[in-house]
Formats: structure tokens, sequence, C-alpha cells
């Protein structure tokens, strides 16, 4: 937690919204360019299995022609040494059970093949549909902490920056490096407490009302912000140049106020070892 008054550097958020988005995006183009490869390579796999399908469907085309072959040469050789007709139907027999049998294995691997195939595109397809998932979960998340950051009017009728109503959306506003932002809490009856170029006195805090009064000094004159709900954005003018300040108060309890003092980007630094 940084310090009391202490000035934090500031880093555009959204360069790293951006830088977000462009990780994520890469992710998801590397998920879709690994599926496509895959997917190419699957299909190689396939042309193959088929190829060797058709040298298959060929072998047994020749096979189907030499056993043809060997029927009319056994019919030939049975009529010269005599063997009978009916030992020449069971050796066409146990030939043709030889022949649908191969065929069956053949097909079974097949099936397998691309039954496995299969499994791994439908993943390739799960991984993509899982990056798509988190960019959208990622942008959803962004969009929602920008929604809490609000503008409304300050007590002097200005319209003010964005409000952070937690420490968490202050780390938000930091980010965005459009105005410098200091961190403060004060205790009920201590002395005035630098915070920036200015100073800060918290004369009275009302928990149950969620409302404090305290006494703002900037150049040498003190004004008193009586009456003030927390997270109601506190204005006053301050510097040579006249600067718009704002003030904000998110949390009080019975003898403390925590908050945070917005200044403009080139408003001048304070010198304070606070």
């Amino acid at each position: 937690m940084p310090e009391m008054g202490e000035p934090v550097s500031e880093v555009h958020i959204e360069r790293e919204s951006n830088m977000g988005k462009w990780i994520l995006l890469a992710l998801a183009i590397i998920y879709v360019a690994g599926s496509l490869f895959l997917t190419l390579s699957l299909r190689a796999h396939l042309d193959t299995l088929n190829k060797d399908y058709a040298a298959s469907k060929v072998q047994i085309a020749e096979l189907t022609r030499r056993v043809q072959s060997a029927e009319a040469n056994d019919e030939t050789l049975a009529q010269q040494v005599g063997i009978t007709k009916r030992e020449m139907a069971s050796r066409a027999s146990e030939i043709q059970r030889q022949q649908r049998a191969a065929e069956a294995r053949i097909a079974e691997h097949q099936k397998q093949q691309l039954s496995q195939v299969s499994g791994e595109v439908a993943g390739v397809r799960t991984d993509v549909g899982g990056v798509k998932t988190d960019v959208a979960a990622a942008r959803s998340e962004l969009d929602a902490t920008r929604a809490k950051l609000e503008r409304t009017i300050g007590d002097l009728g200005l319209q003010s920056g964005l409000i952070a109503r937690t420490r968490d959306d202050l780390e938000v506003l930091k980010h965005r490096g459009d105005r410098s932002y200091f961190e403060f809490t004060l205790l009920k009856g201590a002395k005035p407490q630098p915070v920036s170029t200015v100073s800060l006195q918290l004369k009275k805090a009302d928990q149950k009302k969620g409302k404090y009064t305290l006494n703002v000094t900037s150049d040498d004159r003190t004004i008193e912000k009586k009456d003030r709900t927390v997270s109601e954005p506190i204005q006053f003018y301050s510097g040579r140049d006249h600067m718009l300040y704002e003030l904000v108060v998110w949390a009080v309890d019975k003898n403390k106020a925590t908050g945070y003092l917005s200044t403009p980007k080139n408003a001048s630094v304070s010198v304070t070892a606070n």
C-alpha cells in the first residue's frame, strides 16, 4: 500500500488493455493455426489410408484373378491326375474364405483409423472454442471494471472526473494516467496532514450516516467542507494557475476517513516527505 500522500506512477490502462487483447488474440490465432495444421495432417493421413485401401482392392482383384486361373488350371490338372471336382470345390471355398477374412480385417482397420481421426479433430475444435470463451470472458471483465467508474457532479456544481469507490477502482484510475492520485487516511482530531500541495484535517466523522467534515488548506487559506457524503466529489481550486482539485472519501468510521486526492497532471508536486 502506498504511504499517505505519496504520488504513484501512472501507466496508461488503455495500453495495458490493448496489450491484453493482443495477447489473447495471439493465443487464439495460435490455436486456430494449430487446428488448421492438425486438420491438414489428418486429411493427408486419410488420403494415405484411401490409397492403401485402393491398393488392397487391386491386390484382392489380382488374388481373385489368380483364384480363377488356379481353378482353370486345377480343372485341367484334375483331368490329368484324377483329382475329383469335390476336392476342387473345397479348395476354392477355402480360398474365398481367406479372401473375405482379409477384406474384413482391412475394413476394421480403416474403421478404427477413421474413428481416431474424428476424435482428434473434435478435440481441436473444443480447444479453439475454449480460447474464444476465454477472450470473451476477459473482455466482459474489462467492460465491467470500466462500468464501475462513474462521473458525477462535484460540490462546486462541476462535472467531476471518474470516481473511484474502492482501492481497486483507484488502481484502475492510476493506470489510466489522466490525472495524479494521492491516497490518504485522516484521523479525527489529528493535526492537518499534507497531501500533495494541500493539507487536510478531519474534524468530524459519522460512520452511521456516511458523512464527514474536514478542513482543506490550500494557498494559505482554509476551507471547511461540512457534512459531506462518502463518494461525493469535493472540489476546490488551488495553485497559481487556479487548477481544479478533487477529493473523494470512500470510507468513514467513527475516528478516521480514507480516500484520495486527484490533481491535474501538470499541477505542482509536493516536496514534503509525506
